[in-house]
């Protein structure tokens, strides 16, 4: 079997809930796919950011698998 580990940086809006780039983990998802993987596992881990940015960070790790 052939995997593919990448990692995705996702930070939280400083104001409000929910991800301000969601769209990064679909893209990494839906290129790993074109490319003939799927997803196997995937963890996440979050930490806090106390930055002028503000908002807090989740880093998503993913295995893929090739198919086939």
């Amino acid at each position: 079997m052939e995997y593919v580990v990448l990692q995705v940086i996702l930070k939280e809006k400083l104001w409000g809930t929910g991800s301000g780039n969601l769209t990064s983990l679909e893209k990494t998802l839906n290129d790993q796919a074109a490319k003939g993987y799927r997803l196997h596992t995937i963890t996440t881990a979050s930490s806090g950011s106390k930055g002028l940015g503000g908002g807090d960070r989740i880093q998503a790790t993913m295995v893929f698998e090739r198919l086939g």
